[in-house]
This record gives structure tokens, C-alpha cells and sequence, in this order.
């Protein structure tokens, strides 16, 4: 998480519309984690797909730091804030959506992925108040968990590992839902942090605590010579890219579009994951699922705005 960078609007377009690029390749990314995930609990505890991806992770944007010149946080206090995002955003939901994967389709958890902003208006309104509640976001909010009834199936739910593994994908977008309210709480605009380096810190923090779960969990790790390199790609693959690169990307995206601009990748991720999760791993599709994300992602719409701020730029005029 980084604080907002407002594009410079006096760049020339093409200049502006540089982004472009960066914002598919996220979608791409964060879209085929899902079944990069799927690949690594084949073979490995779900608790070590997390936490060898989280740790490559943080060893991929400490490398970024170093092309880059940027340095980690010194604020002692702002490492302390570090503990609930690095923990509760990070390594909890990683580990969460491993387990989900054991028993749902990887199609599966990419669509609850995308109801992360459902979670996290009210958290931000409720407990940290960082965020106003309005009739339009009571309206996106009821339509959006309409959605989710919608995913979940709920009128033939029978208690099975299905369900169960659907709870468990929802649970980590709601870990997504406290986290991000928390760091623009207590996080976002405090010191002189790159947002490359507060990425980093967060990253540090969730995998020292998923590599300690883990050991506590399920016990040493499968050596890698008794995984196939497709589990071993899977999780480097889930690293370097998924929690690394894919991060450096957002950043371009903030800085040349803003940060309400990169966030409608939440949109393309889900596609992505369902065509990935049909064309490579011959996953099935049930019509409520698809369905359902629709209706979630019009509610994630709704409740912030994106219709009213289009309405907004269509109606003011463009300089000559």
C-alpha cells in the first residue's frame, strides 16, 4: 500500500497514457495467481505456498529498492504499524487462499478476490473511520453481498469441502478489507517512505510471521527435490512476480493515472482468472459465478462512485 500520486496533467498524452501497459501486465499478474496457487498446494502445505512466495516477495522489491535507491523505513513506530498489515494483510490472506485452493477452483478464488472492496468500506467507516457512509454506499454494499449469495450458491450449499473452501477465499478478501483501511489510517503519508519501501517493510513483516506459522503448522518444508518444477515455478512465479513486480507496476500506474485509476484492475483480475482457470487448468464454470461477480463488481462500482465521477468527467469540458 502506498500513498495517492496525483498524475502530473500537464504531460503530454501520450506520456499520460504510458500506464497503460503496467495496468494490463497487473491484471495479467494478479489475475494468474490464482492458478499458480492451485499448482503450488498440489504438492506443497499451503502455509509454504505463502510463505516461500511472501519471502521471495520481499527479496524481489528489496532488489527494486536497490536499482531504485530506495531505502527501508527507519520510523521504529511506523515498523510497529507494520504488524497488523504485514500479518493480517498479507500472510493471513496468502495462507487463506492456499487453503481455499485445496477445495475450490482457482476461477473460484479470483472471483472472491474481487470482493475485497465489499470488506473494506466497512471497516473503514465502522472501526477506523477513514471513510463516510452514504445512501450510495449502503446501496453498492447491499448490492454487492447480493453477489456474493450469488458466488457462494447458497440455495444448494450443503456444508461441503466446496463451501468451506469458498469461506475461506472470502475470509481472505475480508483480511484485504482490514488491512487497507489500517494503512491509510495509520500508515499512508507518514514520513518519507517510497511506496516501494512501505511495500517492502509490509513484506519483510508478513514473512518472518507466515515462515514461523508454517513451521508451527505443517513442520519443515517438502524438500525442493522431492517437488516438480512446476510447483517450484509456481511459487517463484507467485513471487517474483505476483508480490514483487506486480507491485513496482502499481506504482507506475499511480503515479502517471492515480490511485483510483489503478485500482479498477480489481475489475480485470477476476476475468482473468476465470479464463486462465478454464483454457489451462480445464476448470468448469457454473452459471452462478459468473453472475455473481457481475453483480458484485456493479455494487463495488456503485459504492465508490465510479459512475458519478464518469458522469463528472463526460460532463466537464476538456482544454483546448
Amino acid at each position: 500500500m502506498t500513498t495517492t500520486i496525483a498524475p502530473d496533467i500537464s504531460a503530454p498524452a501520450a506520456a499520460r497514457s504510458a500506464w497503460v501497459p503496467a495496468f494490463a501486465a497487473n491484471a495479467v499478474i494478479w489475475g494468474s495467481s490464482f492458478i499458480f496457487i492451485k499448482m503450488g498446494v498440489a504438492e506443497l502445505h499451503p502455509t509454504w505456498v505463502a510463505a516461500g512466495r511472501i519471502t521471495i516477495g520481499a527479496l524481489t522489491l528489496l532488489a527494486i529498492m536497490l536499482v531504485t535507491g530506495a531505502r527501508l523505513p527507519r520510523d521504529r513506530g511506523l515498523w510497529a504499524h507494520m504488524l497488523v498489515p504485514g500479518v493480517v494483510g498479507v500472510a493471513l490472506p496468502f495462507t487463506l487462499f492456499g487453503y481455499g485452493e485445496e477445495r475450490v477452483d482457482s476461477l473460484v478464488a479470483g472471483i472472491w478476490n474481487a470482493t475485497t472492496a465489499l470488506w473494506v468500506l466497512p471497516f473503514a467507516v465502522l472501526v477506523f473511520r477513514t471513510e463516510k457512509f452514504s445512501a450510495r454506499a449502503a446501496v453498492g454494499l447491499g448490492l454487492g453481498f447480493a453477489g456474493v449469495l450469488t458466488v457462494l450458491g447458497f440455495w444448494h450449499s450443503d456444508g461441503s469441502s466446496s463451501l468451506v473452501g469458498q469461506l475461506m477465499c472470502g475470509a481472505a478478501a475480508m483480511c484485504y478489507g482490514v488491512s487497507i483501511p489500517y494503512l491509510k489510517r495509520f500508515v499512508t503519508g507518514r514520513g518519507t517512505a517510497s511506496g516501494v519501501s512501505l511495500a517492502a517493510a509490509q513484506t519483510i513483516v508478513a514473512s518472518v510471521a507466515s515462515v514461523l506459522a508454517a513451521l508451527l503448522i505443517s513442520g519443515a518444508p517438502t524438500a525442493p527435490a522431492d517437488l516438480s518444477w512446476k510447483a517450484i515455478g509456481a511459487v517463484a512465479a507467485l513471487g517474483v512476480f505476483g508480490s514483487g513486480i506486480a507491485f513496482a507496476l502499481n506504482m507506475r500506474v499511480i503515479s502517471a493515472a492515480g490511485a483510483s485509476t489503478a485500482a479498477y484492475v480489481t475489475y480485470l483480475v477476476p476475468v482473468v482468472a476465470t479464463l486462465l482457470g478454464i483454457v489451462v487448468l480445464d476448470e468448469s464454470l457454473h452459471w452462478n459465478q459468473p453472475v455473481g461477480a457481475l453483480i458484485v463488481l456493479l455494487g463495488v462500482a456503485i459504492a465508490q462512485g465510479a459512475f458519478s465521477a464518469l458522469r463528472t468527467r463526460r460532463a466537464t469540458p476538456t482544454a483546448p
